[in-house]
């Protein structure tokens, strides 16, 4: 976890740096991915796609698509 998503935590206040990659448009995590992956532990893609504002289905691509990369790279190091 990250120092500023630890203070937030702390002090009980959504994270003001918006230019952050791990800031999201949730106040129920703070705004912080760490926060939400903190709290919620395991999630389904459903609950993923709610904290990041995109469908589950595009959250379902982006696993397949990152997937399909680890595989391609396990294949070359074989």
């Amino acid at each position: 976890m990250k120092k500023c998503s630890q203070k937030c935590i702390e002090l009980n206040e959504e994270c003001p740096n918006t230019d952050c990659r791990y800031w999201v448009e949730h106040e129920g995590s703070l705004n912080c991915t760490f926060v939400a992956i903190e709290e919620n532990g395991e999630m389904d893609l459903r609950t993923i796609g709610d904290i990041m504002g995109v469908s589950f289905v595009r959250i379902k691509q982006i696993q397949d698509k990152a997937i399909s990369k680890i595989n391609k790279a396990l294949k070359v190091l074989q």
